[in-house]
């Protein structure tokens, strides 16, 4: 076997949160007089955390103290409701299992909040995860390496043993800096060309193909 670790991204790679994200967007910024977003245009604005979704959701040059309000409306609201159309995408939870049985250990490394992270990982794939991470405070955000380390350390794994799976160019860019080998799937939030442009080596079109990539 190829790898002893699959780290995976959450967002548009195991998980379709997108319609939650958008609504619990569109509560903050109705909350607070601004106009709601679509769903495409959340789309483009997820993958490097909350805030920051908050952030360009918001006009451009919205001052830091009015990101902060939206973003603390934003929060709460998530929190209660990030389960509430959320799905894993079809075949993932097999694969998890799949790996599982062949004796790969599997992770999560998320830039959404942990507050949020931990609940859904248990909630949609009970004990297929070795190890879940979310933006927490004092670790930097990806696409820094740093918390790859930390799950590396923690799980007792060589990064040349381990495999980054994910949707954007934040989880190449990731990859890159933690120097693991990267799997990009497109049926996420960036399609087949954005992952292209951001320089995805290896790109996969099904959970049967990852499956296959990650075993062979």
């Amino acid at each position: 076997m190829k790898y002893k670790l699959a780290i995976f991204d959450l967002d548009g790679t195991i998980l379709n949160t997108l319609e939650d994200l958008t609504d619990g967007t569109n509560f903050a910024l109705s909350a607070c007089g601004y106009p709601v977003r679509t769903i495409e245009e959340v789309r483009r604005f997820v993958g490097n955390g909350i805030r920051k979704l908050i952030e360009r959701a918001l006009p451009s040059g919205t001052p830091e103290a009015e990101i902060d309000r939206v973003h603390g409306i934003f929060a709460p609201y998530y929190k209660e409701h990030c389960a509430v159309r959320t799905r894993a995408y079809d075949g993932i939870p097999e694969l998890l299992l799949a790996l599982r049985e062949q004796g790969m250990l599997t992770a999560v490394l998320s830039n959404k909040a942990d507050f949020a992270v931990q609940p859904l990982v248990q909630q949609y794939f009970p004990q297929l995860f070795d190890l879940a991470r979310g933006e927490i405070a004092g670790v930097p955000r990806k696409p820094a390496p740093d918390a790859v380390f930390q799950i590396l350390a923690q799980l007792g794994v060589e990064k040349e043993h381990a495999v980054y799976i994910g949707d954007s160019n934040v989880d190449v860019e990731t990859a890159r800096n933690a120097g693991l080998a990267c799997i990009c799937v497109d049926w996420g939030f960036r399609d087949r060309e954005q992952l292209l442009a951001a320089g995805a080596g290896q790109i996969v079109s099904s959970p049967e193909e990852l499956l296959h990539a990650l075993l062979s």
